[in-house]
């Protein structure tokens, strides 16, 4: 008879109080209503600055409506992968939306963002190959470059000097890809996507890029990053998600109809994944709609972002290189930085704390997501609440 430290997974339980002690233990909160700027948790109301949903769109009224009438039309589950019989008309109509929405050729439906950059990157490039990473790309991106079993070669963060050194001593190889966030999920700050398209022409690379957190929120047309820096011609794989400013569910891959034709045949989390409901592709279709023709939601949610940067950094808050509507407050340790968020919660606000892996050690925060739905007066009051922490030291 063995007893529970005998088993093969004895050592879970330690391991469990070990990221306790280190204050990295993550707790799972169950959370009643819509996805709004106040919400319930755990049965507590929240004025909310914990979410991805930029723009408001999450809990619209008009992507609910689409939901409903997609439901009539086709019911739930689709019941296969895309290429045997998942592959409905909405799905296919919200793909040629988003072509023209990017301004591309085609474009490919994940399951997820994890899972557009996981099947993606691994069919651009194999073991002859080199990738050259941000060395602060989302996990997903950290992955999907792993499992290609190409040679990665990571520069410093936004450090242009770095990448191009590593280019130029590169050995040879059959194909060079470069990878990186257009806004950095973590930092809020932008990549030089300038710069790295000059490198991408000079050095005669590939060039992936996730736009995940700045689709719907940044350019002209809400594309992102690419197009408000006029460099969407040198982006060869544009990756996007539909779960954060367009408030839906899925990701997807934007670029010429060569490359999403060799995804569909080759991206091994596309083949092999069951085809999210057609009422999902339903609601992202309406969602993708809104964002053209209400302008006002990125503009009115990047006044505010900028504004609440300004008054943070005035309560002498070390914000970091943010430029957008994510505001990392650098705490230091995790200890303090689960202290900080459990104050604020106290105070009646959700403002997540983020420790590793999100963030290498020492570079732990609270992370404070500006949204559309924000009111001035909950900017205002949270600020407030930072303001009395401040002056506490936490």
């Amino acid at each position: 008879m063995t007893t529970p430290n005998d088993t093969p997974l004895h050592w879970v339980q330690d391991a469990l109080e070990s990221l306790d002690a280190d204050g990295l233990r993550r707790h799972l909160r169950t959370r009643r209503g819509p996805q709004r700027a106040t919400i319930e948790l755990d049965g507590r109301s929240f004025v909310h600055f914990g979410s991805n949903d930029y723009l408001g769109l999450a809990a619209d009224a008009r992507i609910t409506d689409a939901v409903r009438d997609s439901l009539a039309t086709v019911g739930w589950g689709t019941g296969a992968s895309p290429l045997i019989t998942g592959h409905t008309d909405y799905h296919k109509t919200l793909e040629n939306h988003l072509a023209t929405f990017e301004g591309t050729e085609a474009a490919c439906l994940f399951v997820s963002g994890f899972a557009a950059n996981a099947g993606t990157i691994p069919t651009l490039v194999n073991a002859s190959d080199i990738i050259f990473a941000d060395s602060k790309n989302h996990a997903s991106l950290i992955d999907a470059c792993r499992l290609s079993r190409a040679t990665i070669s990571i520069y410093e963060h936004c450090d242009v000097q770095h990448l191009e050194s590593l280019l130029r001593n590169a050995p040879e190889a059959r194909r060079r890809l470069i990878v990186t966030d257009s806004l950095f999920s973590m930092d809020g700050d932008f990549a030089p996507l300038l710069e790295i398209a000059a490198l991408r022409d000079h050095y005669g690379c590939m060039l992936l890029v996730d736009e995940a957190h700045a689709t719907g929120v940044f350019g002209p047309n809400g594309r992102g990053i690419s197009e408000l820096l006029g460099v969407e011609s040198a982006v060869d794989i544009k990756v996007g998600t539909l779960s954060k400013a367009v408030g839906c569910a899925g990701g997807f891959v934007c670029g010429s109809a060569s490359l999403i034709e060799w995804l569909i045949n080759r991206a091994r989390s596309y083949i092999f994944s069951t085809s999210h409901p057609a009422a999902t592709a339903a609601a992202a279709d309406a969602a993708v709609q809104i964002i053209q023709e209400e302008p006002f939601r990125r503009s009115d949610l990047l006044a505010k972002s900028t504004s609440m940067r300004e008054r943070l950094t005035s309560q002498g808050w070390d914000l970091g290189t943010s430029e957008s509507q994510i505001i990392p407050i650098r705490i230091g340790s995790a200890k303090r930085a689960v202290a900080a968020s459990r104050a604020l919660s106290e105070e009646g606000f959700f403002v997540p704390a983020i420790r590793p892996p999100s963030v290498p050690d020492g570079e732990c925060c609270l992370r404070l997501s500006v949204t559309y739905d924000h009111s001035e007066e909950m900017l205002q009051a949270v600020s407030g609440a930072l303001q009395s922490l401040r002056s506490l030291a936490v």
